[in-house]
């Protein structure tokens, strides 16, 4: 079955909690939450909304492409850019980018990611 075509309203869409590891969290107390609009059948490629408010915290990436709704954070990327990133911003993420994220404010993205196969 295929996902019908759709609009959603990305500011104001209905997000789920999706709990931070605990051991991600650096500092401050950042909430997740997010929204998946599309999965293919092999549950690779995902699209949809991801909200995280201010704190810092780190994380392994996967190939990713996102842009920024609403909010700002700076992203520091191991041995790589620091990002800083606000509304209307695209930024691609590499597999494997080891990243630090420093939430200014609740940053919401939209995103197209693929997981590693296997």
């Amino acid at each position: 079955m295929t996902t019908p075509s759709f609009r959603t309203h990305t500011p104001t869409a209905d997000l789920r909690p999706d709990p931070l590891d605990p051991a991600q969290i650096v500092s401050g107390s950042p909430e997740v939450s997010g929204r998946i609009l599309y999965e293919s059948p092999d549950g690779r490629h995902l699209r949809g909304i991801w909200q995280i408010t201010p704190g810092v915290v780190t994380d392994v990436e996967a190939e990713e492409m996102f842009t920024v709704v609403t909010g700002r954070a700076t992203i520091e990327i191991e041995g790589g850019p620091t990002l800083d990133v606000g509304p209307g911003d695209c930024v691609v993420l590499r597999e494997g980018d080891r990243t630090t994220w420093t939430v200014h404010e609740t940053l919401r993205k939209t995103y197209a990611l693929t997981l590693p196969a296997g």
